[in-house]
């Protein structure tokens, strides 16, 4: 239930100041640390959201797209993830494109979309090599900023009640011709920040109500006397809800390609390299953790070899004196 989840309890929020004081402190976490050792100019807070909401769109754009198609609850799942990330890291810190392809393969395990990482990179242009290794370093760190909350409750379920609730207890006429204007709205809350503020069953109602005005449909007499009709001191609170992420869908403003562009560059020359796949840094410490692996590994080898040897001394002890078998 979301009322006792951990998304509820850790990851969701009362304001979107709540939300954006959480962006400028990572920011200026990262400002802080990497200032005396960087001489580019860093992106701030507002220059991270607007870089971030372009790669929402691509994570938008990368889940439509994939074969086989994917389920819209995966979809709301990876759109979690990617949103929490960036409550806790910077995107100089992280790349969204790398932290990108991980939400949306974590949120296929997650919610049991079975493809393997190969078939997962096949819907990725370029080096798919590369690719898996990148998205496979990364999940655990990913689980790590999620603080290993995984389980998301998405408006999925809601809306389906909803529909069948209307169909039962209103005279609408074919209300599934609802649907396309639902996933529409629910497509568009993906780019708000109404995930992190609303709980599931309020975006569905806000998504359903959304549709029927499309489909000249009134619910306002569904809402107050079949939903809330024995619970009246709780509406006021669902209305504002419902307000509140209708306004956000309505006022999402898109990114424009030449500040995206411009952004891009300088998030180029201001990431951390350390966790810059294609620089040296990142490239000597992973050779460097590999050697340790590698290291371990040899250590093991001895270690069990040791032991066996040992055995064996054992054994042709007790071949001279019987009194030893009862050491072993």
């Amino acid at each position: 239930m979301y009322s006792l989840s951990s998304q509820k309890k850790f990851w969701t929020f009362k304001t979107e100041q709540e939300l954006t004081e959480l962006r400028v402190k990572q920011n200026h976490a990262f400002v802080t640390k990497h200032g005396a050792g960087m001489t580019a100019h860093f992106l701030t807070a507002d220059e991270e959201r607007l870089l971030l909401k372009q790669y929402e769109l691509q994570l938008k754009e990368f889940c439509k797209r994939f074969e086989p198609p994917m389920p819209k609850y995966v979809v709301g799942t990876a759109f979690h993830y990617f949103k929490r990330f960036y409550l806790n890291n910077s995107s100089m810190d992280y790349h969204p494109k790398e932290i990108l392809a991980t939400c949306v393969y974590l949120s296929c395990k997650v919610e049991e979309f079975n493809v393997s990482i190969a078939q997962f990179v096949a819907n990725i242009k370029g080096d798919r090599v590369k690719a898996m290794d990148i998205i496979l370093s990364n999940e655990l760190l990913l689980m790590q900023e999620l603080n290993y909350y995984l389980t998301i409750h998405n408006p999925m379920r809601p809306i389906e009640g909803f529909l069948i609730d209307i169909k039962t207890r209103c005279n609408m006429n074919n209300p599934d011709r609802l649907r396309p204007g639902i996933e529409d709205f629910i497509d568009k809350t993906f780019l708000t920040d109404a995930p992190l503020m609303y709980a599931p069953s309020q975006i569905a109602l806000a998504a359903v109500l959304h549709a029927a005005s499309k489909e000249q449909e009134n619910l306002d007499s569904y809402v107050t006397e079949s939903l809330f009709g024995a619970a009246k001191d709780k509406l006021p609170v669902l209305i504002e809800a419902v307000r509140r992420v209708r306004s956000m869908v309505r006022t999402i403003e898109l990114p424009q390609k030449e500040r995206v562009r411009f952004l891009e560059k300088k998030l180029e020359k201001c990431r951390n390299q350390e966790n810059n796949p294609d620089s040296q840094i990142y490239k000597q410490r992973m050779k460097k953790m590999y050697e340790d692996e590698d290291d371990l590994d040899v250590m093991g080898s001895s270690y069990h070899m040791n032991i066996s040897d040992a055995s064996l001394d054992a054994s042709q002890l007790n071949t001279t004196n019987p009194a030893n078998m009862t050491l072993d």
